[in-house]
């Protein structure tokens, strides 16, 4: 049996989470891997709401993905079936039907078609679920659901998490108030590219589908795609943003306009805030580290460089040992492919220009780094001098951590 794993010290407290009119939420037991401990999470809907959807790019995604996209096209939800332990990827045929047993139990509980179900699971890949213990638990969650679920929710989709991830804003359109509530579980196989991360949202907004996912996509690009754990990017990511329409406020008709721009920021900032709780609860994390890089031919650039930083394992390695080696980051930025001039490169960790123009700085003095490294919040920033595009991107320190929870994680 795997042994506990121990809470991230970068760990952020649940925050007060509002109700959101029109949905319903909790967990139950279905026993699918873990014993003792909600596996099963589900909500409802109320009937109108709208539904938006990204998913994992991984060319190899589990079968609620392809579940999902299918029922996307639909552009109406009341419910969601989420589990824990067992990915249900890489299972073939019974993926397949566990994906539809799942949604026509559902369906059948909440009075809605079984393309309206919506699913997700994380965990193990490549074993048979057995979806007859997860539908058996459905009738009797469906009782129990609540308005005041989402703490509860946060924590039975959690596997290798260490502390449950959940964010709330409030927004006005049209002069009356929305609320957005999210929650979200990811500590390993993150690089989104849209980590294993699932992330379900909901608002009382009345906001189009089509409008619903632009801004989902827009957020999305603005939050968890500046983010990586490890660089493997999950198969079965997916980020989930329910609209019940319950908030009365004047129609929406298209992603324009000031009240709807204020939504899409609100949105940003809660996917934003889930994110960096994942970066957070990365697998073995002691330390969060910001990426920020300017002075790149573009913006796209600037990003592929930052992301060369963070996903660099000698320069994860060095923060996790606190090691001042701004040579690896200098590494780093010659390995991403870019546009890149060594003798116009500039590099600093915690404020502190160790080298400007492709040189050490003159009389540098490593004393304020080494003290920044000692820290848990770890900034460092690059300026290729180039042009003017732009980046920052999150990650987190590599330790031997990592390499316990993933070397006996099935066992």
């Amino acid at each position: 049996m795997a042994k506990a794993i121990p809470v991230s010290p970068l760990m952020v407290s649940l925050p007060p989470l509002p109700v959101v009119r029109g949905v319903k939420l909790g967990v139950a037991a279905a026993g699918l891997r873990y014993q003792g401990r909600p596996d099963v999470m589900m909500m409802e809907f109320a009937p109108g709401t709208t539904v938006a959807g990204v998913f994992t790019s991984n060319q190899c995604p589990g079968a609620p993905v392809d579940w999902c996209r299918t029922a996307l096209k639909g552009e109406s939800a009341r419910a969601l079936v989420a589990n824990a332990g067992n990915a249900n990827v890489f299972t073939g045929k019974a993926g397949v039907e566990a994906t539809e047993a799942t949604a026509a139990a559902a369906s059948a509980l909440v009075g809605g078609r079984p393309e309206e179900v919506f699913l997700a699971s994380t965990g193990v890949i490549g074993q048979v679920m057995d979806h007859a213990k997860l539908t058996a638990a459905l009738p009797a969650l469906h009782a129990s659901l609540s308005e005041r679920g989402w703490a509860d929710a946060a924590r039975g989709i959690m596997t290798t998490d260490t502390f449950p991830k959940a964010s709330a804003r409030v927004v006005e359109i049209g002069g009356q108030k929305v609320t957005i509530v999210g929650i979200a579980k990811g500590s390993g196989m993150i690089a989104p590219d849209m980590a294993t991360m699932l992330c379900f949202v909901a608002t009382d907004a009345a906001i189009p589908a089509a409008a619903l996912q632009r801004a989902l996509r827009h957020a999305v690009d603005k939050s968890f795609n500046l983010t990586t754990v490890d660089s493997d990017t999950s198969t079965s990511d997916t980020v989930l943003l329910f609209a019940t329409g319950q908030a009365e406020h004047p129609r929406v008709g298209a992603l324009t306009g000031a009240s709807i721009d204020a939504f899409e920021t609100q949105l940003t900032e809660l996917l934003l805030d889930l994110a960096l709780q994942v970066v957070r609860d990365g697998e073995g994390a002691q330390k969060l580290i910001k990426v920020e890089v300017k002075g790149a031919v573009s913006d796209s650039s600037a990003k592929r460089v930052a992301m060369a930083i963070a996903n660099s394992p000698l320069v994860k390695t060095a923060i996790a040992g606190e090691d001042a080696n701004w040579g690896r980051i200098v590494m780093a930025v010659g390995k991403a492919g870019e546009p890149a001039d060594r003798d116009k490169l500039s590099v600093a960790v915690g404020g502190t220009w160790m080298a400007r123009n492709g040189g050490v700085v003159p009389d540098y003095d490593e004393a304020p780094v080494n003290a920044h490294m000692k820290g848990r919040e770890i900034d460092i920033a690059v300026d290729l001098g180039l042009s003017s595009g732009s980046a920052t991107v999150w990650t987190c320190d590599l330790t031997h951590g990592y390499i316990d929870i993933n070397g006996s994680y099935r066992s």
